[in-house]
C-alpha cells in the first residue's frame, strides 16, 4: 500500500496475512508532519515484518547523522546496511544535513523498545536518496493490535536543532519520560576503571578520593573487581554479587570513609551476566536467552519473574548494607536473541512477560522506582551505546563508550550524546593519559570532553606535579563556568568533521573550543558579555573572527599562568593563545 507524505509517497510492504494495516497523516508545523501507522489482528499472532519506504533527490544532502554514527557521517550507498536500534542500543532517528549546517531531512520512529532498522542512501542511478524503516525484523511475541509514528523533518533549520526537536518528542510519550537528574550526577568524579582495572582494594581507593577531593571531583565509580579475587577479566565470577573481603574487608566502613571525604560511591554491575563459576550458575539454569564461551557467561531472561526480582533485590541489599549512592548498570544490551527465542518452543513457561523489550523495560524501570524509594537522588549510570529514549527513564548518567586515551572518539561521542539526551548528565569516557607525556597534551584529554561531566581515571598519586597544576586548573575552570557549559545553548559545528568548534553560551558568557587547526571561530557579540576561547589544538595562535574590539583580553597557559599579549582589533585576527591553554575576551 502507498500513502502521501511531505516527502512525496510512502511505499508499506509486508506479509501481512491475517492482519490489518491503516495509515493517518497529521501535519503539524510547515516542514513538519507525523504517520501514524497501525497493525490490528482478530487474534493474537506473531507481528509481520513491515517496511516503509520513500526517496527524495538529494538536495543540498552532504552528510548523515544518526546516535552511533561515529566517524561515519558519509552518505552510504543505498544497498548499504541499514542502522538497527533497540531499547538498549540507539535510537530510530537519521538525518541527512548539507555542509550548510542545515537539516535536509529527518525522520525517526516513535518505537523505541523493539528492533527498528532505519537507512538512508544514494541511489546511483537516480542520486536519490533512498530511505526506509523496518519493523518487527527479530523475533516478537504474538500481538493483536500495535502502532506507530513516523517523524518526518523537512525544516530548514539548524541541524543540531532538528536533532534535539526529535528526540525532545520522544519525551512526550508516556513510556519515554525522562528520569528526574539529581544535582550530584552533574559533578566530576574519579573512575577505577583504566586506573586500576580489577586490581581494586579498599586503602588504595580511599587515598586516591582523598587526592581526588582536592581537585574538585564530587564521587567515584568502583569498576569491576569488587566482586572477585580474580584478576584475568571475563565475567565467570558475575552472578553472585558478593564482596571480595580481601579487596574490601568491610565495605559499609569503606564506603563512609569515602563519604566522609564529600564523595558519592557508585558501584558497577554487570546487569545480565551469570557467569560459570558462579554459585548461582545452576540456580537459573533453564532460564538464560544464550551463553558467551568467550565471556564465561550466559545471559540472564528478564521475561522470568524470579530473575528480576533476584536482580533487583541485589541492588536493594547492596545500597542499603553498603549506603552507597549509585549503580553503574553495564551490558543491558546483552538482552536480546542469539537466533531464535528460546521461549518459543517452550510455549513461554514461566515467563510472565513475552515480549524481551518489554520485560527489559519492566526490570530497569522497576530498579529504578525501588532504589529511588530506598535513597532519593540515586545515581544510575548507563554508557553508549545504551543511550535511547527509553533509558533516560531508568538512568540520570549516559556516558560516552570506552575509548581509552582516544580524545576524537571522546569528543564525539560527547557531542553525540549532549544533541540526543536532554538534561540527562552526559558524562566523559574515562581519561587517562601517559605520566610522561607533556601537561599541554595531556590536558587534551579533558579539552575535549568539555562539554560533558569528565570521569579522571588516572592514579593521581602517581602524576606528575605539572600533571597535578593542569588537572587542578582546568578541572576549576569546568566547574566554574558549569552553568555555560553543561546547561547553555550548545552549538557544535561541522557535525561532518566531527566538530572542530564548539560553543556553548548563556546572556552572561560564552566558551568557545576550537579543536581543528586552520578553523576561523566566530566569537559571540555582547556589550558586557565575557567571552572565553579554548586552544585545544596543536597550534599557538587561532583565528577568530571577533565582533567588535574587546575592552580586555588576558591569555592563560594550560596550568592557570597568566600569558602577556595586546588586545586584537575588531574582525579576523591571529591571535596567540598557548597550546591548551586559554583566551578570556570581555567585551
Amino acid at each position: 500500500m502507498k500513502a502521501a507524505c511531505i516527502f512525496g509517497e510512502i511505499t508499506i510492504t509486508g506479509e501481512l496475512g491475517g492482519w490489518n494495516v491503516s495509515v493517518r497523516r497529521e501535519p503539524s508545523t510547515p516542514g513538519l508532519e507525523f504517520i501514524h501507522i497501525r497493525l490490528e489482528s482478530s487474534v493474537p499472532a506473531v507481528p509481520p515484518g513491515l517496511k516503509l519506504s520513500w526517496k527524495v533527490p538529494q538536495l543540498g544532502m552532504q552528510f548523515r547523522w544518526h546516535p552511533k554514527c561515529r566517524f561515519n557521517r558519509a552518505l552510504p550507498a543505498d544497498w548499504g546496511e541499514a542502522v538497527t536500534s533497540n531499547l538498549a542500543s540507539s535510537a530510530p532517528v537519521m538525518q541527512l544535513g548539507g555542509i550548510d549546517g542545515n537539516n535536509k531531512m529527518l525522520f525517526a520512529v516513535s518505537e523505541a523498545k523493539r528492533p527498528v532498522r532505519i537507512k538512508a542512501g544514494v541511489c546511483e542511478e537516480s542520486c536519490e536518496i533512498v530511505c526506509s524503516v523496518e519493523l518487527f525484523t527479530v523475533p516478537e511475541a504474538p500481538i493483536s493490535s500495535y502502532e506507530t509514528i513516523l517523524r518526518l523533518d523537512a525544516r530548514t533549520i539548524f541541524y543540531a536543532d532538528a536533532i534535539r526537536d526529535a528526540f525532545d518528542w520522544y519525551t512526550r510519550f508516556p513510556d519515554y519520560i525522562p528520569a528526574p537528574v539529581p544535582e550530584a550526577a552533574y559533578e566530576a568524579i574519579y573512575s577505577s576503571w583504566y586506573s586500576y582495572h580489577q586490581d581494586v582494594f579498599a586503602k588504595p581507593l580511599e587515598a586516591e578520593c582523598e587526592l581526588a577531593g582536592e581537585f574538585g571531583m564530587k564521587g567515584i565509580i568502583v569498576d569491576d573487581g569488587w566482586q572477585t579475587d580474580d584478576n584475568n577479566r571475563g565475567y565467570a565470577f558475575c552472578g553472585d554479587w558478593e564482596i571480595s573481603k580481601n579487596r574490601f574487608p568491610d565495605m559499609h566502613a569503606h564506603v563512609e570513609a569515602v563519604h566522609l571525604l564529600g564523595m558519592k560511591y557508585v558501584v558497577w554491575f554487570s546487569v545480565p551476566f551469570v557467569g560459570d563459576r558462579s554459585a548461582n550458575r545452576q540456580r537459573f539454569e533453564g532460564k538464560y536467552l544464550y551463553r558467551i564461551p568467550r565471556l564465561d557467561t550466559s545471559v540472564l531472561d528478564p521475561r522470568f519473574p524470579e530473575v528480576r526480582e533476584f536482580l533487583i533485590a541485589i541492588y536493594e541489599k547492596s545500597l542499603r548494607e553498603w549506603d552507597i549512592d549509585g549503580f553503574k548498570l553495564d551490558f543491558i544490551d546483552s538482552f536480546c536473541f542469539d537466533g531464535e527465542d528460546p521461549a518459543v518452543k517452550e510455549n513461554y513457561a514461566g515467563r510472565d512477560i513475552k515480549s524481551l523489550p518489554e520485560a527489559v523495560d519492566r526490570l530497569l524501570s522497576e530498579t529504578m522506582e525501588r532504589l529511588e524509594r530506598i535513597k532519593p537522588g540515586i545515581l544510575i549510570e548507563f554508557r553508549q551505546s545504551y543511550i535511547g529514549p527509553a533509558i533516560r527513564k531508568y538512568g540520570n548518567m549516559i556516558r560516552v563508550g570506552d575509548c581509552p586515551g582516544d580524545i576524537l572518539s571522546n569528543r564525539v561521542g560527547m557531542i553525540d550524546l549532549r544533541l540526543s539526551s536532554g538534561n540527562t548528565a552526559v558524562h566523559s569516557d574515562m581519561l587517562e593519559w601517559h605520566g610522561t607525556d607533556t601537561p599541554e597534551t595531556a590536558a587534551l584529554q579533558l579539552l575535549n570532553v568539555l562539554f560533558c561531566v569528565p570521569q579522571i581515571s588516572v592514579k593521581l598519586e602517581a602524576v606528575p606535579e605539572s600533571h597535578r597544576a593542569m588537572l587542578k586548573f582546568w578541572l576549576g575552570f569546568w566547574r566554574k563556568h558549569r552553568k555555560a557549559l553543561l546547561h547553555g545553548t550548545l552549538t557544535p559545528l561541522c557535525p561532518e568533521l566531527c566538530y572542530p568548534v564548539v560553543t556553548a553560551e548563556t546572556a552572561e558568557e560564552t566558551v568557545t573550543a576550537v579543536y581543528g587547526s586552520g578553523q576561523c571561530a566566530k566569537v559571540p557579540g555582547g556589550s558586557g558579555r565575557t567571552c572565553w576561547v579554548v586552544n585545544a589544538g596543536s597550534d599557538a595562535a587561532l583565528v577568530l573572527e571577533l565582533p567588535s574590539r574587546p575592552q580586555s583580553v588576558e591569555r592563560f597557559d594550560v596550568t592557570g599562568r597568566p600569558v602577556a599579549g595586546s588586545i586584537p582589533e575588531a574582525g579576523i585576527s591571529r591571535i596567540a593563545i598557548p597550546v591548551s591553554g586559554l583566551l578570556k575576551l570581555q567585551f
